[in-house]
């Protein structure tokens, strides 16, 4: 007997935040730097969903996943990320990330986690 319905693909969420359990996140990092080796894990994968938290606490923030992100755009070679979604308590940091990735034609929302 033959399948009919291809196998259902698990979507792949990555969280980076420092503090929120992001429920929905197949995966978080809580610092900018596990953030980048988590980004870069999935460099040749489809990544479904991507939460930014922008403050990262500790004088960390998101920054520098966003430049990896900017610089693989530039270099022709965009992640490819469904959705960004950026969630931060902090609007002119959230705003900065949008306006960023948005530059770069990454599909950003602001949204609330």
């Amino acid at each position: 007997m033959t399948q009919d319905h291809p196998a259902v693909r698990t979507p792949v969420i990555l969280g980076i935040d420092d503090l929120r359990a992001l429920p929905r996140a197949t995966r978080i990092a809580r610092t900018s730097r596990e953030g980048v080796e988590l980004l870069l894990e999935h460099r040749d994968r489809f990544v479904d969903e991507l939460w930014l938290d922008h403050d990262l606490g500790g004088g960390d923030s998101i920054l520098p996943v966003v430049t990896v992100m900017e610089e693989a755009a530039f270099h022709g070679r965009p992640f490819r990320i469904g959705t960004v979604f950026v969630h931060s308590a902090n609007p002119i940091g959230a705003e900065t990330v949008v306006r960023s990735l948005t530059r770069w034609n990454y599909r950003v929302r602001r949204a609330t986690a």
